[in-house]
């Protein structure tokens, strides 16, 4: 039930669908940065592009108030997961340009064609994975956040 007042809200979410994606959406530029060899592990800025996100994350969820916000971020995670196996493949041959990551190095005798796919796919699977730990992460912090805050403090 919406009226013209309110915004559309996924009813388990608690956030209208677009905005998860949004918020998911915010962690991308890192994806392409690290990707195409912008910006370092270990470096501030790197840090800035990693850590920022998650804390929008989590002050969205309490600022409006989600019923689960677990859920929601883990979802959350989810779509950024997507974005992440995405952005890899689609900038796979600019990280790593003539020398792609082999199976067992040189020692494999395996179809090189063969061993992208096999890469691929497990770089897939992982990127997914990190989406979701990530969602799962800030929703703990969330959850327990959300917990000790008093109910009054927050607006929907």
């Amino acid at each position: 039930m919406t009226s013209r007042n309110t915004r559309p809200r996924h009813p388990v979410l608690g956030l209208p669908m677009i905005a998860v994606i949004g918020l998911a959406l915010l962690a991308a530029p890192r994806i392409v940065l690290h990707d195409l060899d912008v910006i370092h592990e270990g470096t501030f800025v790197n840090a800035l592009f990693v850590f920022v996100p998650p804390i929008v994350w989590i002050a969205v969820v309490l600022w409006r108030r989600v019923p689960n916000p677990f859920l929601t971020l883990l979802v959350t995670g989810l779509f950024y997961g997507v974005l992440l196996a995405v952005g890899h493949q689609l900038l796979w041959d600019a990280a790593f340009g003539d020398n792609p990551p082999k199976i067992g190095g040189n020692l494999s005798g395996l179809d090189p064609t063969a061993q992208s796919v096999i890469l691929r796919l497990f770089a897939t699977i992982s990127s997914v994975f990190t989406g979701v730990i990530v969602g799962a992460i800030t929703g703990l912090v969330a959850w327990g956040l959300g917990k000790l805050l008093p109910t009054g403090s927050r607006t929907p």
